[in-house]
Order: C-alpha cells, then sequence, then structure tokens
C-alpha cells in the first residue's frame, strides 16, 4: 500500500447523553465507515502510480487522474482523522480538569472564556472547529475548518474536535445548533482529552 491500509476504529458510545444512539450509528457506520473505505480506495490508485504505473505524460494542474487523487486523498484521510478525534473524546461527564484545562486557562485567562470563546465559534463553523497544540509557538489555538481540506494549520495537533455538520446533530437537535453544542460539552471524556494533549508534548 501507498500509505497503510485504514481500519475503522471502535468506540463505546454507551455513557453519551443527548445525542442520540441513532445519530451516533449513522454518524460511525454510515459517515465514518464509508470515509476509511473511500481512504483505502484512493490510496490503492495512488499505490499504482507510486510503483511505477498510471499515466504520468499528460499531468497538469488543470485536471488529471493524479491531481484528483491527490485531492481526494487529503480530503477522505481528514475525514476518518477528524472524525476519530471528535467520536474518542464522548461519553465523559464534561467536568473540565488536568493539565489540558491548565493550559486553557493560562492562554485565555480562565476556563470561561475559552469555554464562551470556543461554543461560539461552533455556531460559525461550517464543517469542523479545533482546539489545537500550535507547536509552532507552543500554545494552544482555536481553528476552524469549512471543510475535510480546508482551514488545517501545519505542525499543528488536534485536541479538542467539534464537529459542526448537519449530519451530526440534526436528527436530534433539528436546527437548534447550540443545544447540541451544549450537549456536546456535557459529553466531554476530560481523561481522554488529557491524554490527548499530553500526548501532543511527546
Amino acid at each position: 500500500m501507498y500509505l497503510p491500509k485504514l481500519v475503522p476504529k471502535e468506540y463505546n458510545f454507551t455513557n453519551v447523553t443527548g445525542i442520540s444512539q441513532k445519530t451516533l450509528d449513522i454518524h460511525y457506520n454510515k459517515l465514518y465507515k464509508g470515509y476509511v473505505a473511500k481512504a483505502n480506495e484512493v490510496n490503492e490508485k495512488l499505490r499504482v502510480f507510486g510503483l511505477g504505473g498510471g499515466d504520468v505524460e499528460t499531468v497538469n494542474p488543470s485536471y488529471h487522474e493524479l491531481r484528483a487523487l491527490r485531492d481526494a486523498e487529503t480530503f477522505v484521510r481528514n475525514a476518518v482523522y477528524l472524525h476519530e478525534d471528535y467520536f474518542e473524546i464522548l461519553g465523559g461527564d464534561g467536568v473540565p480538569g488536568g493539565t489540558l484545562k491548565s493550559a486553557i486557562i493560562e492562554k485565555w485567562g480562565n476556563y470561561e472564556n475559552f469555554e464562551r470563546y470556543y461554543q461560539a465559534s461552533c455556531m460559525v463553523a461550517r464543517g469542523w472547529l479545533i482546539l489545537a497544540w500550535n507547536r509552532n509557538d507552543q500554545k494552544l489555538n482555536i481553528f476552524m475548518s469549512d471543510g475535510h481540506s480546508q482551514g488545517g494549520v501545519w505542525s499543528c495537533e488536534p485536541v479538542l474536535v467539534f464537529d459542526a455538520y448537519e449530519h451530526a446533530y440534526f436528527i436530534d437537535y433539528g436546527a437548534d445548533r447550540k443545544a447540541y453544542v451544549k450537549d456536546f460539552f456535557k459529553n466531554l471524556n476530560w481523561d481522554t482529552l488529557d491524554k490527548k494533549f499530553k500526548k501532543t508534548h511527546g
């Protein structure tokens, strides 16, 4: 394979409240697993080029199979990784703590400032909202991504990832995204978040 074959990760959504099991089942089994399958399909087609096959005589930036595959690669790979970052932090009691909370307070003055700013940003995002550790300035930053392959910032490690796409909440909340945002925070697993944050410093 051009990149290692992806295998869907398993998650336990038993303790998630507000966001229904129906929504989570569709989100995980249809969308996430679908992205995993597509990522592997694109990967296999790129492998052909990487091993000396494919048409490289007519490559150009307007349209070519290789360009389409390269574009699809970042789209589906990011879709997989961001969904994994989102799913793995669900199922907690929503009580902030640990090293991550301390870093948040250091950056935003207090936790309430961060929560207000992050939740407001969730309301304007069209795809993803990402609290990330920025290795460039060694601080936490919040970035918005309106598409799987848009808005990413190099050398930044996602920590707290929010899915703003309507498929993540519309069955349960309709157009009331604010209620979804509140429930998302109530379901955060801060032990997992703290472990993710500590790994960014490894």
